[in-house]
Order: structure tokens, then C-alpha cells, then sequence
């Protein structure tokens, strides 16, 4: 098989695993960068540490004070920004490839806005603690994505049906939120404000380890799935004559898409952009057909570390919210994807 082409690879089970060349390469340089990124961040701050010594104290040969700084300050910040990024990149690419849109995205289709209206009751309504709050935003975009399925079902779930019924919900929730806010006293409201930007600032190890172990149970089901996932792509009538349970697939992928999207705002709050831009990034990294799903969610996690260096780095003394530079990158990236599909004659 000449060098470069897509290689399948049998293990004694039976299973079948499809390897391409460029997109290992590429999913091996996005850890890198990732974990390079993350060595940065945790270094950064009123403290400086340099990322020599950032190493060597995450190896645990680090004075009492670096420990202190790194493990139990600067670490699970960093960690909560790499599991919010991978689980909205591998959220995203599930949303992009079960709806066939390229803004088939939580931030199109509303699970975002949803989220935010769960914590805003919470905030507002009952001046709820930040344990409330990441319930209530968790329950909200759950509830959104519930609705956003049985709303577009019709003899199954389709594409543009469920990007439609999306961007109505995402109306409803955004004008729900409007009122929250107008209802809102002056320091419930300020901090309705950063949590809606999405925000890493004052993460600890409660939010690491929800977080870890909704991965550790999801990605790996996700994938389990993957196989069925690609063949949706050729088609509802295709795959059934394949052997897949379409419906089966979809709803299952489309919970996992969900739970990944609202943990994850329950997390940091709405992080715009980055389920949008992480799987079309990829993809045109690895240049590669199909959902892309450990690229996406490589990127993910890469795309928000460094987001959330550049907010603290680039702006002087001033910090900015993570969500702020995501918001930003991520809205020129959206422009120009709308100019490139419109050239091309897509849209």
C-alpha cells in the first residue's frame, strides 16, 4: 500500500480500525501543541514560572511554594480548559456530521442559550451557589437538546429540520435570558455577565473531575459508534442497506453530543465558537473525509488552552474571559467560512 494512503488496521477481536497517515500526524502535533500551550499557561500569572520549572513540579520535583502554585492553583484551571475544549470540539464535530451542515453547531442550535437560561434562573431567581448554578446550566441544555430532537423528529431526525428547529429554541432561550437579566439586581446581574461570557477564571478540582469522568465514559461510546456515524454520511437508505440502525445511532450520538455540549457550559459558561471552528479546523488539517471526531477533539482542547493564554497575555494588565477571544477569533472565522460556502455555491 503506497506510503501516505488510509491503512486498516484488524486486531484478533474482529475489529477493524481505519488509520490515515496525515490525520494521526496531525492529531500527534495537536497534543503536542495542547500539552506545550498548557506547560505556558500554568507558568503564567502574577507568579511566573518558568515552564522548565513547571515540568519538573508536575513531575513532583517542585519547591513546597511551585507545588502550591501549580497543583493547586494554576492546574485544574488548566485542565478544566482542556476537558471544556475537548468536549466542545468532539460536540461539535457530532452536531456537524449528524445534521451534514458545517453550522450544525451547539452555538447555532442553541444548547448554549439554553444552558445560560438554566444558570440565569438559578442566578437570578434563587441567587443560587456556583454548585446551583452548574446544575441549573446543565439541566438547561440538556432540556434544550431533548427539545431540539423531539421538535425536529419526523419519521427520523434530519439535517436542516434540526438546524432550523435549533436556531428557533436558540431565539426563545436568548429572549428568555433578555428577561432574566432586565429582572436581575445589580450584583446578581454582574455576574450573570462573566458567567455568560465564559470564563476559566477561579476553576478548581470540583470542576476537574465531573468533567473526567463524563469523558471517560462518553468518548469511548462516541467512538464505538464512529463507524456507523461515517456511513450516515452516504445516506439514510445507504446505511440501512449496510446493516446500521440509523435512528439508534443518531439518538445515541446526538445524547453524547448533548451531555458533552452542556457539561461543558455548566463548566466555564457559554464558550462561544469553538464547537463551530474546532471540527471545520480540523477537517481541513487533516484533509480527510468524514466527522473527524479525535482531531476535533484535539483541537478543541488545543484552540481553548491557547485562548485562554492569549486573554491573559495580550491585553496589558487587563485579563479578558476566555469566552471574549474565542467570541472574536471565532466570529471571523464564522464570516469568512459563510464567504468561502458562498463562493463555492453551497449556501
Amino acid at each position: 500500500m503506497p506510503h501516505g494512503r488510509p491503512r486498516a488496521l484488524r486486531t484478533p477481536g474482529g475489529l477493524s480500525v481505519r488509520l490515515e497517515p496525515r490525520a494521526l500526524i496531525v492529531v500527534a502535533a495537536l497534543v503536542v501543541a495542547a500539552l506545550a500551550a498548557s506547560v505556558v499557561l500554568i507558568g503564567t500569572g502574577d507568579f511566573p514560572i518558568p515552564a522548565e520549572d513547571v515540568v519538573k513540579t508536575l513531575l513532583g520535583d517542585g519547591n513546597a511554594g511551585q507545588e502550591f502554585i501549580v497543583n493547586e492553583l494554576r492546574l485544574p484551571r488548566v485542565l478544566v480548559g482542556l476537558l471544556v475544549g475537548a468536549s466542545l470540539g468532539l460536540g461539535g464535530a457530532l452536531f456537524q456530521a449528524v445534521s451534514r451542515n458545517p453550522l450544525g453547531s451547539p452555538d447555532v442550535l442553541g444548547l448554549g442559550q439554553g444552558a445560560t437560561a438554566g444558570a440565569l434562573v438559578m442566578i437570578v431567581l434563587f441567587s443560587g451557589s456556583t454548585t446551583q448554578v452548574t446544575v441549573g446550566a446543565l439541566v438547561g441544555g440538556l432540556v434544550t437538546g431533548a427539545l431540539i430532537y423531539l421538535l425536529a423528529w419526523k419519521r427520523g431526525v434530519h439535517g436542516y429540520r434540526l438546524v432550523l428547529v435549533g436556531i428557533g429554541l436558540s431565539a426563545i432561550a436568548t429572549a428568555v435570558n433578555g428577561y432574566l437579566m432586565t429582572k436581575a439586581d445589580f450584583v446578581d446581574a454582574a455576574r450573570a455577565v462573566v458567567w455568560m461570557t465564559g470564563t476559566l477564571d477561579g476553576r478548581d478540582w470540583k470542576q476537574v473531575w465531573p468533567l473526567l469522568v463524563l469523558a471517560c465514559v462518553l468518548v469511548p461510546l462516541v467512538l464505538a459508534n464512529a463507524r456507523g456515524l461515517r456511513m450516515m454520511e452516504m445516506g439514510d437508505d445507504v446505511s440501512h442497506a449496510l446493516g446500521v440502525r440509523v435512528e439508534r445511532v443518531r439518538l445515541v450520538l446526538m445524547v453524547c453530543a448533548v451531555l458533552l455540549t452542556a457539561a461543558a457550559t455548566a463548566a466555564a459558561g457559554p464558550v462561544s465558537f469553538v464547537a463551530l471552528t474546532a471540527p471545520q479546523l480540523a477537517r481541513r488539517l487533516t484533509r480527510s473525509p468524514g466527522p473527524n471526531l479525535v482531531p476535533s477533539l484535539c483541537m478543541g482542547a488545543a484552540l481553548l488552552v491557547t485562548a485562554d493564554w492569549a486573554s491573559q497575555r495580550l491585553f496589558g494588565d487587563g485579563q479578558l474571559p476566555v469566552g471574549v477571544v474565542t467570541g472574536v477569533l471565532g466570529g471571523v472565522y464564522l464570516l469568512w467560512l459563510l464567504v468561502t460556502e458562498r463562493r463555492a455555491g453551497r449556501i
